[in-house]
């Protein structure tokens, strides 16, 4: 029987698949955590958060152990209005579809496709899109005979008619790697997984079994993604692979291993540009995997993903994962494979294709819960509006919708609110991010700060972030390759001036670029610079990005407190004399 109507609830249910969460009720948090485990978070105006409920986002709920009616039940206890017959149905559904079709292996080590039903198996077999995929021979009572090549184009093809299927095939276990992770560190310090990165590795593991093996970790930047990583690694004790962002994360990678693992060096090699080893771990970077000489060439360092007897591969920044690998991950299924990230979001819309080739989400924990635990950084999250240079409101009146964002993106006027901000956080170190490189370079000449860019030779870019984590450099700006996998655990704070377009994802990795826990405890500050709309009903074509953009973050608690450019002078103003005076640094949450 279904609830009454309860007005003091928080949350509306809309026929839609929307779901309506009233920001400021006394139970917003509470409800809120719990909607990211099957939820999408859509919008987030002052007073109401707009989720919506998708296939995916209930599958994942389904991968890790969510029951259908657990969910209904919360919703009804939170909800205003009874939930709609509908979205119950559609709930259940949805949730409950994920493992009623299976990947098992039988005795043979043949791969069979199994249903929870008769009728659904044969239903299945009958789909002629499938039929590429399936063996005539040998013949099953109680299943269908898997391609064991097209393990993986199965996988994507049941997802997309909404019978995601769980793979209990198992794995070829590679060949054997005597690793494990030290108990103390090079400098003498203890060292040791933290608890819930220990969780995450055995929500992976499973203990071995074929319940593990495959799928993704979603951690805030900071919190030791790569430290899960190795921790798969020793777990899994064999031979491994290792994709990467870029030669600067891979080489971040390297060190950590060497640090932290008993590997030693010559155990650990990287195929790059520069070095092309195959050792027991190599590491490897996405763009190396997707290079080729034109349009029609092949890509001719994919042979890397079978260079080896890998027992695992690990995805760094699975979000980033670039399409064409795709192919090959799906024919290397037999793999053990884990994803690492903070943000399940990609911007081509192809979760799917990870949540069925790399496999679901294995592991999430809300940002600031690790906050709380004092694991990253207390950050704090300012938009700073910034008029638009009067010399070019003609141009944006006359510009398309593009061009607006551009001109709003590259305004002038924000280098008064740049340099503001830096002396307002003199004693902090600080990052400067952004899109345009025209914009970056002036930035970088007025602030009399090293710029790093795409161009910026890979051992310049080492000895200058280098020289950021040792205090050499204070001010570093940073164009996108800034984005991820640079650890820079001293960085406190984050100036944004410019993105690209309406990124959840670039915004929740910059803002990670500022989390990793300081020596001093002291807070992150994270501004974003948006020029303002022309009128109290206008919003620019960069606040509209930017409300896009800030929804991740949002989601996991970090609202963003709104600034008018105008006020940092008076703020620095205010600031200066108490630093002289009492030598205090500035940077603090409220």
């Amino acid at each position: 029987m279904r609830m009454a109507i309860n007005p003091d609830n928080p949350l509306i249910v809309q026929s839609d698949r929307s779901i309506i969460l009233e920001a400021d009720h006394p139970r917003f948090e509470e409800v809120r955590d719990r909607l990211m485990l099957f939820a999408e978070l859509e919008k987030s105006p002052e007073h109401i958060h707009m989720y919506r409920i998708t296939a995916l986002s209930l599958w994942n709920a389904g991968a890790s152990g969510a029951e259908a009616e657990e969910i209904l039940e919360f919703l009804d206890s939170v909800s205003k209005y009874p939930v709609p017959p509908n979205i119950a149905k559609e709930i259940t559904g949805a949730v409950t579809s994920y493992g009623r079709v299976e990947l098992v292996s039988d005795e043979d080590g043949g791969i069979v496709l199994v249903a929870d039903e008769d009728e659904l198996l044969e239903h299945l077999g009958q789909l002629s899109h499938l039929e590429e995929f399936l063996l005539q021979e040998p013949e099953y009572e109680n299943g269908l005979a898997v391609r064991p090549e097209c393990r993986g184009q199965l996988k994507l093809a049941l997802a997309k008619i909404g019978y995601p299927a769980r793979d209990l095939a198992g794995y070829q276990e590679g060949k054997n790697l005597a690793v494990s992770l030290r108990d103390s560190l090079g400098d003498g310090s203890p060292f040791a997984l933290r608890g819930y990165q220990q969780d995450a590795v055995d929500a992976f593991y499973a203990g071995g079994s074929a319940h593990g093996g495959s799928g993704v970790v979603v951690l805030p930047c900071g919190a030791g993604k790569t430290i899960v990583g190795m921790g798969a690694l020793a777990a899994v004790g064999k031979q491994t692979l290792i994709l990467t962002t870029n030669v600067t994360a891979l080489r971040q990678w390297r060190r950590e291993l060497l640090d932290k693992t008993t590997l030693t060096e010559d155990q650990v090699g990287e195929y790059s540009g520069e070095v092309k080893q195959i050792r027991p771990v190599t590491l490897s970077t996405y763009q190396m995997l997707t290079y080729r000489k034109s349009k029609v060439d092949d890509f001719e360092h994919f042979k890397l993903f079978f260079e080896n007897p890998w027992g695992l591969i690990i995805y760094d920044e699975v979000h980033l994962l670039p399409a064409p690998v795709f192919r090959f991950t799906a024919e290397i299924q037999a793999t053990r494979r884990i994803g690492l990230t903070a943000t399940l979001i990609r911007e081509d819309g192809k979760e799917t294709e990870v949540f069925s080739l790399i496999g679901p989400r294995k592991y999430d924990v809300p940002w600031r819960s690790l906050e709380g635990g004092g694991w990253i950084a207390d950050a704090e999250c300012v938009e700073v509006r910034v008029e638009l240079a009067p010399g070019l409101k003609e141009d944006y009146q006359l510009a398309g919708r593009r061009g607006k964002f551009r001109i709003a993106s590259e305004n002038p006027a924000k280098m008064e609110a740049i340099k503001d901000l830096v002396r307002r956080h003199a004693t902090d170190h600080i990052l400067v991010l952004g899109q345009y490189l025209d914009q970056l370079d002036l930035v970088a000449e007025a602030l009399g700060a090293p710029l790093i860019t795409g161009k910026t030779p890979q051992q310049t870019r080492d000895e200058l972030y280098e020289g950021f984590r040792n205090g050499e450099i204070q001010t570093l700006v940073v164009s996108k390759v800034g984005n991820f996998a640079v650890d820079l655990p001293d960085a406190n704070v984050a100036i944004q001036i410019s993105g690209t377009f309406g990124s959840r994802q670039e915004e929740a990795q910059r803002l990670g670029r500022i989390l990793r826990p300081k020596q001093d405890a002291g807070c992150a500050v994270f501004y974003s610079l948006v020029t303002r709309g022309s009128g109290i009903a206008t919003s620019s074509r960069e606040q509209e990005f930017a409300e896009k953009r800030q929804l991740f973050l949002t989601e996991q608690g970090y609202p963003y407190r709104i600034m008018e450019a105008e006020e940092l002078v008076e703020t620095v103003t205010e600031v200066e004399p108490e630093r002289e005076k009492e030598g205090a640094q500035e940077t603090q949450c409220s």
